[in-house]
């Protein structure tokens, strides 16, 4: 289909001549009605593409190509597919308020919405939650910014990491089976030590 604005049949027909057109554009102009210009760019089919193989007359649909049902794709899966990280964040510092550490930590479970379990005492918490990422690295690196992301947010106080350990999901169910590394986090929530 084209496009035609009022007023420019004119300088249509001269770049389909392969002239540039009143106001410069054509194909030595760059984007003109009927080429591509001398770049190389993709112009728009008009006036200069009739005729040439592959066309279709105007109005004419172009026939479309389906998978049929039932057929599925046989590849390799994307390499950039989310995968489920099993993340345990650990943080250390001067001691603060357990009130004050427990209220922060709810917090946070609010604004982060994988957050499984954290266990807290006056100097030290722990926080294990689920990660989407696409691997290990960024998942990791999400984790290691957590912390002081949500510092201001939810009011934390101000511990650093001290420890970080980022398992995919079928390892955490390995150990879960295999009756090692933490218990599953349940009950789901913030707890004391």
């Amino acid at each position: 289909m084209r496009r035609v604005r009022p007023g420019r049949a004119a300088s249509r027909d001269a770049a389909a001549r392969g002239g540039a057109s009143a106001d410069g554009s054509g194909p030595r102009g760059g984007a003109g009605a009927g080429g591509s210009g001398s770049r190389g760019g993709a112009g728009t089919r008009g006036a200069g593409s009739r005729g040439a193989p592959g066309s279709r007359p105007a109005g004419e649909e172009r026939a479309l190509t389906s998978v049929a049902a039932g057929d599925r794709f046989t590849g390799e899966e994307p390499a950039d597919t989310p995968r489920l990280w099993h993340v345990t964040l650990s943080v250390s510092g001067e001691r603060a308020p357990l009130g004050e550490v427990r209220r922060a930590l709810e917090q946070l479970a609010h604004d982060h919405p994988f957050l499984l379990t954290s266990r807290y005492a006056a100097d030290h918490a722990e926080i294990r939650y689920w990660e989407e990422a696409r691997d290990l690295h960024d998942a990791a690196a999400v984790a290691l910014r957590l912390w002081g992301e949500h510092r201001r947010s939810a009011g934390l106080p101000p511990w650093e990491i001290v420890g970080l350990e980022v398992i995919d999901r079928a390892t955490y169910h390995q150990r879960i089976s295999a009756g090692h590394g933490p218990a599953p986090a349940t009950p789901v929530g913030v707890h004391p030590f």
